[in-house]
């Protein structure tokens, strides 16, 4: 027998906790149909002030939990989490905005296999979802599908069906309005088998208590920050990739102009060759500071984690980290070489305007060189620490 159990969070939802409480209890027999023997509701008040608990408590089939305080739409949630007694659970919120009728798809596709089943707004046919919410989520979902590497339409949906098994994985979970996203990079960086159903939206009862700005931010720094407890070199290395490549394309017309006769620079000129510089060596740090990171999780998780840049490796045989050490002694070499014979040129009388664009060059390369060396060290240290702590559970559990 297979028991779905649905929590809905509460807070002041007097105009709509009724309907939208009887609705879910009315899909029984659909429920029923594709294999799904029981249903639970359960309606969680987070403090309300108004008749939410008054009229929930008076619904027939609905089990009702109540916080004395407001402890924010996530905590009531989790504590239906931990109540529910379903194999299944389920979500959705108390304002009417999505269809319980659809819990039977998500249902099908959760006994077909899937973890984790998210009612996507953004594939459905019908939406009510105002403009700045649609443009929201759809950068949400992009965002979460670049950097784990896996796509998703709706990352803050909030209907959702999920084996109760998985809660263990995805957790922690954040008390706040951002649980949704939260929870949707830890499944995508734990490896949960996710499934998107289509499902329509509609607008809500009552005043919305979503911040664009405020609420926004805080989807965007949660997703941000949980990727970063998993898989640091996704974002540090995209954005050392970025920076490098622009430090390139710049130094490449730079070198294009000097080799054209051309041997002073433009308030703009200047300005180009202080931003290559930078980009060039903050590119650099970030690419190995991801790197660096990305051990540090392996060593915190104490087990191999879904980690790199681009989900295939560079080399066949060895890590990019593992080339570091030779990257970096020929990118010193070739700084010393050009700053060798940039000095012996200009002692020999070669005037400093044809000099200078290859001294700084030559100072880059060897900055970034020097830096390559030391994450070479660094990164062969804490891998292995990484591999004496993954051997030491090994050889643990075998015991």
């Amino acid at each position: 027998m297979t028991t779905l159990s649905v929590v809905i969070p509460a807070y002041n939802e007097e105009d709509g906790i009724a309907e939208i409480a009887n609705r879910v209890l009315s899909v029984g027999e659909a429920l029923a149909a594709v294999g799904v023997d029981g249903l639970e509701l359960i309606v969680v008040d987070d403090g309300s002030k108004d008749r939410t608990v008054e009229i929930a408590r008076a619904i027939s089939g609905v089990r009702l939990i109540q916080h004395e305080k407001n402890k924010g739409y996530g905590g009531a949630l989790k504590t239906g989490f931990s109540a529910a007694k379903g194999e299944l659970v389920g979500f959705l919120d108390a304002d009417g905005t999505y269809p319980p009728e659809y819990f039977p798809q998500l249902c099908v596709e959760a006994l077909k296999g899937a973890e984790l089943v998210i009612g996507s707004r953004m594939a459905g046919a019908e939406s009510q979802m105002p403009f700045t919410r649609r443009i929201g989520n759809f950068f949400f979902a992009n965002l979460l599908s670049l950097i784990g590497r896996e796509q998703v339409t709706d990352s803050a949906s909030g209907m959702r069906v999920f084996r109760r098994e998985i809660m263990e994985r995805v957790y922690p979970l954040p008390d706040g309005l951002n649980l949704t996203p939260v929870m949707s990079t830890r499944a995508i960086h734990e490896r949960i088998v996710i499934k998107e159903v289509p499902i329509p939206y509609s607008e809500r009862l009552g005043r919305s208590k979503l911040s664009v700005v405020g609420d926004g931010t805080l989807f965007l720094q949660s997703m941000v920050w949980t990727a970063l407890t998993y898989n640091p070199v996704r974002i540090f290395g995209l954005l050392g990739v970025g920076s490098v490549g622009l430090a390139g394309l710049i130094l490449m017309g730079l070198v294009i102009a000097r080799l054209s006769g051309v041997t002073e620079l433009s308030a703009w000129g200047v300005a180009a060759v202080f931003t290559a510089l930078v980009t060039a060596v903050v590119g650099v740090s970030l690419f190995a500071l991801g790197v660096t990171f990305n051990y540090t999780v392996t060593i915190f998780h104490k087990r191999p984690m879904r980690q790199g840049l681009l989900g295939k490796p560079i080399f066949k045989k060895k890590p990019l980290n593992h080339h570091f050490g030779w990257m970096g002694l020929l990118s010193t070499a070739l700084g010393l070489i050009i700053a060798i014979a940039s000095l012996s040129l200009g002692i020999g009388g070669w005037e400093i305007e044809r000099l200078w664009l290859w001294l700084l060059g030559s100072a880059m390369a060897t900055l970034i060189g020097v830096q390559l060396i030391i994450y070479w060290i660094l990164l062969r240290v804490l891998e292995e620490l990484g591999q004496r702590e993954l051997l030491t559970q090994k050889d643990l559990g075998a015991l």
